[in-house]
């Protein structure tokens, strides 16, 4: 009896030694890829990009004894280019720096008649393009949704031409400087890239003129002066170069 207890266990031992020899051959089973996370959405970096969209002014003048000219709001075409760079901080906290320039196509005539003298004339004004230096700041409200404030100076090529007692004074502004202040909504909707939507006001202040003419306005002149502000409502994409994180 004791004998064939020994055989029993001997057998079994060999058959556990054989079951783990065969258990070790087999192919292991490869552990599951866990994909790391995507590194955090950031809006540091720098961009350039391009806009377009509607630009709406009004401008005044003023010719002290021949009374004063306050223009009707009209409107026009805006578009043109940007480029700026932006810094992520504090969490959601975005500070960041923008130079834009956008052709216009804003334009308006008037017409000129002093009933004392006789004399006539016709006024035109045109904005031929606008520049803005703005700094500014916004928060993320969600990863790739910014919502920011801007401000700064603006330059606009303001020509006011005019023709006054017959006489052809052409264009008579230059590059005006004023302050600007908007803000807007921003959104990454694809790695590297974002649009935004944006509202801006310009104020170009006066700008003061004289005329001669042999008739109305002999010798010192008369002086005159204009006044110029416009707002503009923008849509732009934006390439994004990001010098930090990649951006999704």
């Amino acid at each position: 009896m004791r004998k064939h207890s020994l055989t029993l266990l001997a057998l079994a031992t060999i058959g556990l030694v054989a079951s783990q020899a065969s258990a070790a051959d087999l192919p292991r089973k490869a552990p599951v890829y866990v994909p790391p996370a995507p590194p955090p959405i950031t809006w540091t970096g720098c961009y350039i990009g391009a806009n377009v969209g509607g630009v709406f002014a009004r401008r005044s003048a003023d010719f002290g004894s021949f009374g004063s000219l306050d223009s009707d709001t009209n409107s026009g075409f805006a578009g043109g280019g940007q480029i700026g760079c932006d810094y992520q901080f504090a969490g959601g906290w975005v500070i960041g720096i923008r130079n834009m320039f956008d052709g216009t196509t804003l334009k308006r005539d008037r017409t000129l008649f002093d009933p004392i003298t006789g004399a006539s004339g016709t006024l035109n004004f045109k904005t031929q393009w606008f520049d803005t230096l703005t700094g500014r700041i916004g928060y993320a409200v969600a990863p790739a949704w910014l919502i920011y404030g801007q401000g700064g100076v603006a330059w606009a090529q303001n020509k006011v031409d005019l023709t006054f007692d017959g006489v052809t004074f052409g264009d008579l502004s230059n590059t005006r400087t004023g302050w600007t202040a908007g803000g807007g909504v921003e959104w990454m909707f694809a790695p590297n890239w974002s649009a935004f939507l944006e509202g801006n006001y310009m104020d170009f202040g006066n700008n003061d003129h004289t005329v001669i003419t042999p008739v109305a306005c002999p010798p010192p002149g008369c002086a005159f002066s204009t006044h110029a502000k416009a707002a503009t409502v923008l849509v732009g994409v934006n390439y994004r170069f990001n010098w930090g994180k990649a951006p999704y």
